[in-house]
């Protein structure tokens, strides 16, 4: 279970990130568009599990004497993004997208999707491991709801000073999930 609770922790910051920027953005944000904003990613990240789990079921058999390393790839190189990507160059100022994400249901949706990319080999990595995805991917949804709720009004109120360490976090995060999946399979 702490796996898994870890997992949607890592796994949300995409979202959290994103919802910072729109609470600084948006100072003024009304309660609604934080609410529709945290659904979106909320669903998005419980969905995208599930399908990358129906598509590794597909070629399952083809890689099963390799899954542990197909999962700790899969995760190290969605962790090592994020790692990277904090280190990167943030403008301070408010960008226009993600303005517009939060306000319109066209752009949150392609926002949702796009924080979302990493479940989606999440669950692919579920499947090769022959995991059930159901619960987690509830989970994972739920995680991403409520730190994207709290992203909004964290943004409101603190800013940017954070939104680095929480991408960053996520990345440490998720590579040492895939590092534990590889030593398990490996000593085993």
């Amino acid at each position: 279970m702490l796996t898994h609770l870890l997992i949607a922790l890592g796994l949300s910051m995409d979202a959290f990130a994103v919802s910072i920027s729109s609470g600084i953005c948006i100072p003024d944000m009304k309660v609604r568009y934080a609410l529709r904003a945290a659904l979106a990613f909320g669903l998005f990240q419980a969905f995208m599990p599930i399908l990358g789990w129906g598509l590794g079921g597909a070629f399952r058999s083809h890689i099963e004497h390799v899954d542990h390393w197909i999962a700790f790839g899969l995760l190290a190189l969605v962790g090592g993004k994020m790692i990277y990507e904090s280190f990167g160059i943030k403008d301070p100022t408010c960008d226009l997208e993600v303005y517009k994400g939060v306000m319109s249901m066209r752009n949150l949706l392609i926002l949702a999707v796009a924080t979302s990319i990493d479940a989606l080999a999440v669950g692919l990595s579920y499947s090769v491991l022959h995991k059930p995805i159901l619960g987690p991917a509830i989970l994972i949804g739920v995680v991403t709801f409520l730190v994207s709720l709290v992203g909004c009004e964290f943004g409101k109120r603190i800013g940017a000073r954070f939104e680095r360490w929480a991408e960053l976090g996520g990345g440490v995060v998720l590579v040492g999930i895939g590092l534990k999946i590889l030593v398990s399979h490996l000593v085993a």
